[in-house]
């Protein structure tokens, strides 16, 4: 990853959630030094690039648009919406032909758009689920999932290739992938710098809100409810700029997003973190040294329920169904 010089680089993140487009600013950094970058971002992810890349080219790229729901599960209503994506992966590969000759691009990295290779420029995916785990139709998602990763030339994994130190358990095992496959370590758009100095706790729970409605508001609403009773000081980043109307109470502070620094200093502030499991969630809290950990799975997305599990078999976290939040003290 480090080795790539001199070439027009073309990176769209899959903007479910923020963590897809989290994961990728670190890779930018790393490769703006020395290459021209234009992002591809969608309405719902712009936000995140213009804070910290303001000076980078983007363009507008089709958002798969995915609806979730209040009580089916997510694997069922993506299976509905097959059809949806797989127009939408059509659109991403008409347009990557058009950006490739209005712009020269060399390269092109994806991170979960199955749509961006091209057999004319070299293109890498980036993902760490090789070895998708659904209910019933593991088999059926894993071909359909190779049969568009060997689009590609190469695969990048973020996350340690020894099987002892892996963060995604047996998500990014699979021995069928026919393309080369790069483990290049966890990746976070925070700067884990002045670990080892004393940090002061100020808040004593961080309540960190992502991913897709209605599930979002769903915790939002579910957590303020388990800490109505509660003396804590606690921090909430709700991860939308929805309308919020907060409980009557003083020990709670909220932000609608925080990036960067201020995400950064909030989650060293707090004493322990209550989120999502979602696989960028963790590499952010891992790389951070933090390890009191409350994960919230969403409900019927297999990933994030497989990823509680293993996390709280592995790293000690505490996890909770969403139905079954306790009342904090």
């Amino acid at each position: 990853m480090h080795a790539i010089n001199n070439k027009i680089i073309f990176i769209a993140p899959l903007d479910w959630g923020m963590g897809h487009s989290s994961r990728c600013i670190s890779i930018i950094r790393g490769l703006k030094k020395q290459n021209t970058i234009i992002i591809g971002v969608t309405i719902k992810n712009i936000k995140i690039f213009d804070s910290y890349f303001p000076e980078l080219k983007k363009v507008y790229v089709p958002s798969y648009s995915i609806n979730y729901s209040k009580k089916t599960p997510i694997w069922l209503k993506l299976i509905f919406q097959l059809p949806k994506i797989y127009f939408k992966i059509l659109e991403e590969k008409k347009q990557l032909r058009e950006l490739i000759k209005l712009y020269t691009i060399d390269l092109v990295i994806s991170d979960n758009r199955f749509g961006l290779s091209n057999k004319k420029i070299e293109s890498v995916f980036i993902t760490h689920q090789l070895n998708i785990q659904a209910p019933f139709f593991s088999k059926l998602a894993n071909i359909i999932n190779r049969k568009y990763l060997h689009q590609f030339n190469q695969v990048w994994v973020p996350d340690y290739e020894k099987l002892d130190k892996r963060l995604s358990g047996k998500l990014s095992e699979s021995s069928l992938i026919n393309i080369p496959t790069k483990f290049i370590g966890p990746q976070t758009a925070l700067i884990p710098s002045n670990l080892e100095e004393k940090i002061k706790i100020e808040y004593d729970y961080l309540i960190l809100l992502s991913g897709e409605e209605p599930q979002r508001t769903l915790l939002e609403k579910l957590l303020i409810k388990s800490f109505t009773k509660s003396n804590k000081n606690i921090v909430l980043v709700r991860g939308s700029d929805s309308k919020f109307e907060i409980i009557n109470s003083s020990k709670i502070t909220y932000f609608d997003f925080a990036f960067g620094n201020e995400l950064q200093n909030l989650i060293l502030k707090s004493d322990t973190i209550i989120c999502r499991s979602g696989y960028s969630t963790l590499m952010d809290l891992y790389l951070l040294k933090k390890n009191k950990i409350i994960l919230v799975p969403t409900p019927g997305q297999t990933e994030q329920i497989y990823l509680a599990t293993y996390w709280q078999r592995n790293f000690g976290a505490k996890t909770y169904h969403q139905n079954k939040i306790p009342l904090f003290d």
